[in-house]
């Protein structure tokens, strides 16, 4: 912000969003912003411009979170040059992990309401969407506050023609429940691939961590998708270097890793967040433990994918073309996320061919259009 005042001076710069929502007094404390605004008010930044405009003094407005606050947000209607749509239905977590700022910044659980949703998926049905992505912040919670749930949004996606697939965003493993379960495996066009975030294979560092699972019920889980679902994948995310996870700890969260054999896997070095359990904890792992730890886990979860990859070759496959690449081929997704490189004739962001697989390379596999 300081170098941007800099470049631009006569410029009206407007801070908004989860940093000043979470951290307000540092937000109003930064001199650059004119304009500071939470995540409540989005909605006020014409009225405050034309009072900064009329009157010269810096506009702050930031509203504080409270329990039972409705869903905000207006639908979009397109992408451009994309051929999936993302479609957020929920807003805010109650989960409070310890090294977690977003219920500070994003509030408690909030739901789009389904004839909301409804009218969005309209737009997107009639503009040609073939495949929708339901996201939100805990995505799982969909429904907890208004007496819905994730299944009733899924169901509604998959009702409308056009779309021939809806996909899941991240998902917190509580809330699966067998019956959530049942109920998305009766929809056909519900792709079969979850990313559910482990964090850590560990016990002990997912009770320090707040998780409210341990290591076994996060297989279980893993066991009833798989069963569930025809060509099921299961993809995640893997904290490393979390305070006070000892070496121990650390390398039976890397067996543990290797026992799902996640298709696959974002690892990443914990970072403390100011105003979090975590980042008052000791120890605090050093940078380059935390660093030597990311290599490790890179490496047997790249392993399990490479095995993966090569499993599917032979196989005849759905693929959604969404870009060119090099040589006149295009690369698109499988149901269950496998990315594809396709040769064939009349290629074309949006379609969907049958693909047969005949071989791996840069990480993905490459097939040939049937």
């Amino acid at each position: 912000m300081r170098r941007f005042k800099n470049l631009h001076p006569d410029s009206i710069v407007v801070l908004t969003g989860c940093m000043p929502q979470a951290f307000p007094d540092t937000a109003q404390a930064l001199p650059e912003a004119d304009i500071v605004l939470g995540n409540h008010d989005y909605d006020e930044l014409p009225d405050l411009l034309e009072q900064y405009l009329s009157c010269g003094g810096r506009q702050i407005q930031i509203t504080p979170h409270t329990a039972g606050a409705a869903y905000m947000g207006t639908g979009i209607q397109g992408f451009k040059t994309k051929t999936r749509a993302i479609v957020k239905i929920e807003d805010g977590c109650d989960r409070f992990c310890s090294y977690c700022i977003i219920p500070f910044a994003r509030g408690s659980v909030r739901s789009k309401p389904l004839s909301e949703i409804k009218a969005e998926l309209e737009h997107l049905d009639a503009a040609g969407f073939v495949e929708i992505v339901l996201v939100g912040i805990n995505l799982s919670a969909y429904g907890s506050d208004t007496g819905k749930t994730l299944c009733d949004a899924v169901d509604l996606a998959c009702s409308f023609e056009a779309i021939k697939r809806v996909r899941l965003g991240s998902l917190e493993p509580e809330r699966l429940t067998d019956s959530v379960i049942a109920s998305l495996s009766k929809q056909p066009k519900l792709c079969p691939q979850f990313h559910i975030s482990l964090q850590s294979g560990c016990d002990e560092t997912l009770r320090q961590m707040n998780r409210h699972y341990t290591a076994a019920e996060y297989e279980l889980l893993c066991g009833k998708l798989r069963a569930a679902f025809k060509d099921c994948t299961i993809t995640t995310d893997v904290m490393v270097g979390f305070p006070t996870e000892s070496q121990d700890d650390f390398y039976e969260s890397l067996e543990f890793v290797k026992k799902i054999k996640f298709e696959k896997v974002h690892v990443f070095p914990y970072s403390p967040r100011s105003g979090t359990k975590a980042a008052t904890m000791s120890p605090q792992i050093s940078k380059g433990e935390k660093g030597k730890r990311s290599r490790l886990m890179i490496a047997a979860a790249q392993e399990i994918r490479d095995e993966f990859l090569e499993e599917q070759i032979g196989a005849t496959v759905e693929v959604l073309l969404e870009e060119h690449t090099h040589g006149g081929m295009m690369q698109g997704y499988t149901p269950n996320y496998t990315p594809v490189r396709v040769t064939g004739e009349d290629l074309s962001a949006g379609r969907i061919c049958i693909v047969k697989i005949i071989g791996v390379e840069d990480d993905l596999c490459v097939g040939n259009v049937v």
